[in-house]
């Protein structure tokens, strides 16, 4: 659906010149809920808006079905967008902001009346539909946003950070609403967040971008078991890293030694290479063992309850912390304290292989 070769975005010249995007290339399939995942200032929102036609790119190329974008100004691209900012007008109520699309396509009357009204409904605003804008609240005002980009169907929807104003439960509500929308409809979705728990649930793919570049793309669960660098897995969710030595690979596993001199082995990709590494391991990987039967052994610094689970903190012998984390059963008993000497384990290949 959307082609992006290696598009580049240059402000200033010279010394001063910041590459907010750097030779970013990547293929966005049709139907697919594509999401560019990053910290702030990482290029993100400047690849939205070169898709969207609001920023014009330095060089590079961008083709929506094979045909070229760059040549068409934004408000002819079949692309719609809903911005952090909700703009909408001030003038019209909820409905008529959501039928404006509509009416300037010049869509029958009934069919406007009835899709605004299954966007009202998708977006929880329907006893809203004749207030005006200024009378409903910031969280009400982005889900009018959103409910008037989907009316006119759009080939590809771009979203930068629309569920941020809304509260915690509707929030999540409003994600799986969107993936929902998503699969029914077939239009492309390009979301834009920095919420990881957000890229996670609704996404097919995720691009993770740093410093104007793509860092890794991949499935949500790619993304998260097999993290291509540091700077990925330290990003996406909580993870142990430890310093370690790669002995040989064979395939997409490695032999390792860890700091307390124990071997085992771990997934690494095939760039891989004998020597010093780092090995990447999530908390809920790894377990609280006996000493004697660990692959590092420790004293437990620190226990933090969380409901749901429990995160166990390790000062290793090797001076580094590892946490771990214990999914809470019904009728959990603490059985270890504070000051304990703890044993910490986990199952070959589960770790990770990173490059710097």
């Amino acid at each position: 659906m959307i082609e992006i070769e290696g598009v580049t975005k240059i402000y200033g010249e010279g010394k001063s010149a910041f590459h907010a995007l750097d030779d970013v290339s990547v293929t966005i399939r049709e139907n697919e809920f594509f999401t560019l995942l990053g910290p702030s200032g990482c290029g993100k929102t400047t690849l939205l808006r070169t898709i969207a036609g609001f920023v014009d790119p330095t060089r590079g190329a961008i083709r929506l079905a094979g045909k070229s974008l760059l040549e068409s100004p934004p408000h002819k691209r079949p692309v719609n967008t809903v911005f952090q900012s909700y703009a909408l007008f001030p003038h019209m109520t909820v409905a008529q902001n959501i039928a404006f699309g509509l009416e300037m396509q010049g869509k029958p009357r009934v069919e406007v009346k009835e899709t605004v009204a299954r966007m009202l409904e998708l977006v929880r605003m329907t006893p809203m539909a004749d207030r005006q804008t200024g009378q409903i609240s910031g969280g009400q005002q982005q889900r009018v946003a959103l409910a008037r980009a989907l009316a006119p169907r759009p080939e590809v929807l771009l979203l930068d950070e629309p569920l941020s104003a809304l509260d915690f439960k509707l929030r999540k509500d409003m994600q799986l609403e969107l993936k929902r929308l998503q699969a029914e409809t077939g239009i492309t979705f390009i979301f834009v967040t920095h919420d990881q728990e957000e890229a996670l649930t609704m996404s097919d793919r995720i691009a993770v971008m740093n410093a104007g570049r793509i860092r890794q793309i991949g499935s949500p669960r790619e993304i998260y078991d097999q993290p291509a660098e540091r700077f990925v897995a330290d990003f996406i969710g909580d993870t142990n890293f430890v310093e370690i030595e790669l002995l040989e690979t064979e395939g997409e596993t490695a032999g390792i030694r860890l700091p307390s001199g124990r071997e085992t082995r771990a997934r690494s990709g095939a760039e891989a290479r004998p020597g010093k590494a780092t090995l990447a391991v999530r908390p809920e990987h790894a377990r609280l063992v006996p000493p004697e039967e660990a692959l590092m052994a420790g004293t437990l610094a620190e226990i933090v309850y969380f409901g749901t689970d429990t995160h166990y903190h390790v000062a290793l012998d090797s001076g580094a912390r590892f946490v771990i984390r214990q999914q809470n059963a019904p009728h959990h008993r603490q059985t270890h304290a504070t000051g304990d000497r703890v044993g910490v384990s986990f199952a070959p290949g589960v770790g990770q292989v990173l490059r710097d």
